[in-house]
């Protein structure tokens, strides 16, 4: 069905009225569109929300069977404490060096399966190496440059920010790769 049609309007206007009915109204929507009554736990305005997506799904479809397969798959794994199956958990591959020059010297931390090795030691987090090389609270993925991939809508924070502060020179590199490190700020 192309957008914009009457139907797509009067479906805008009806979810726009959600809102504004009572709890009642709302969980009489629910078993309607549902076909079982609305827990009772649920409060209006996710019942709203709720009704809504539902009533968005008979008119245009749902996610695909693939689509709630791989949900399933990813929160069975979650179940079973696989943080792997997550997409964009932001991982570092086991065997990624990471280069840091704090204070006039070159830090290497490596990714291992479990944690990371700094100096001989294994740490639970980057976090925690950041601690042991700087002595204060860091963000591990900030002190070594690493970038996070977006979780969501990648426009939905807005545009990005100009940052007029030097950033701090790192190199991520595998553990083949020619290791290499260039100055960066130091404390």
């Amino acid at each position: 069905m192309p957008r914009g049609t009457i139907e797509d309007v009067a479906l805008e206007s009806e979810i726009g009225r959600l809102p504004s009915l009572s709890l009642l109204e709302l969980r009489h929507r629910w078993q309607t569109l549902f076909g079982h009554p609305a827990p009772k736990s649920l409060r209006r305005n996710f019942l709203a929300r709720a009704v809504a997506y539902q009533m968005q799904v008979e008119a245009y479809g749902g996610l695909s069977v693939a689509t709630k397969l791989r949900l399933r798959e990813i929160a069975n794994a979650v179940r079973n404490g696989d943080a792997n199956a997550i997409p964009g958990s932001n991982r570092i591959k086991p065997g990624t060096q990471m280069i840091r020059q704090w204070q006039n010297t070159t830090h290497t931390v490596t990714a291992l399966a479990e944690g990371f090795e700094w100096n001989g030691r294994t740490y639970k987090s980057l976090s925690a190496v950041a601690n042991a090389i700087t002595g204060t609270n860091w963000n591990g993925f900030s002190f070594f440059g690493i970038k996070r991939a977006p979780t969501g809508n990648k426009n939905a924070a807005g545009p990005p920010r100009s940052n007029s502060r030097a950033k701090p020179d790192v190199s991520t590199i595998p553990v083949s790769k020619v290791k290499s490190a260039r100055s960066g700020r130091n404390a």
